[in-house]
C-alpha cells in the first residue's frame, strides 16, 4: 500500500515520518515533493573506481543557478531531512523535471526502513540545464511494509548533503 497525501501529513504530525523541513503545500495525492539542497558533488577523476575512495569537488549552487553538463554525474541532496522507523520511502524525480532533460534517481529510488537524513540525488542531464538550489527536483512516496523490521545502520546514516559512493567499503577480500 503506498500512503496518501492526508496519510503522509498525519504521519509528519504523529511523527511516524519525519521530514524537515516540512511545507503542506509540497504534499501531492500520494507523494511529498523534495527540494534540491545548496550542495553539488562531482568525480574528479575521469575513471572512477569502484573499489577505491574517488576524489570529488563540490559546488555550492549560486543564486541565479548552475548549468548542469551532459555525460556528467552530479550528486545532489535534498533539502529535507527524511526518514521513518515504519515506512518503506521511494525518491524518483518530478515528471516536470524530467521533461527538462534531467534523470534523477534513476538507479537508487527504494530507501531503508530506518534512514534518517538528506537523501543523496543522481543528477545526470542529456542536455545543459540550469538548476537552482529550492527547486522541487523529486517527489518522495511512502509504502506500508510487511513483516518484522530491521532498522537501517547503514555507513550513509544521517546524511547531510550529497554522499559520494563508499562501494568501496563493501569490497571482500578475495582468497586464493
Amino acid at each position: 500500500m503506498i500512503l496518501t497525501g492526508p496519510e503522509i501529513t498525519e504521519s509528519v504530525t504523529d511523527g511516524r515520518i519525519a521530514i524537515s523541513p516540512f511545507s503542506p503545500d509540497q504534499v501531492n495525492p500520494n507523494s511529498y515533493n523534495v527540494k534540491l539542497g545548496g550542495t553539488l558533488m562531482s568525480y574528479r577523476d575521469k575513471i572512477v573506481d569502484a573499489y577505491h575512495p574517488n576524489p570529488t569537488k563540490t559546488i555550492q549552487l549560486p543564486e541565479d543557478g548552475y548549468v548542469l553538463q551532459p555525460d556528467q554525474l552530479y550528486l545532489g541532496h535534498t533539502e529535507e531531512r527524511i526518514g521513518s522507523d515504519i515506512y518503506v520511502p521511494l525518491l524518483f524525480g518530478r515528471s516536470s523535471v524530467g521533461r527538462l532533460g534531467l534523470f534523477v534517481e534513476i538507479t537508487a529510488p527504494i530507501g531503508d526502513i530506518g534512514f534518517h537524513g538528506q537523501w543523496t540525488l543522481m543528477l545526470s542531464p542529456v542536455q545543459p540545464l540550469r538548476v537552482y538550489r529550492g527547486m522541487k527536483i523529486g517527489q518522495i512516496m511512502f509504502f506500508v511494509s510487511s513483516g518484522e523490521i530491521d532498522l537501517y545502520a547503514g555507513k550513509y546514516q544521517s546524511a547531510v548533503g550529497p554522499q559520494e559512493s563508499r562501494y568501496w567499503r563493501d569490497r571482500v577480500a578475495v582468497t586464493s
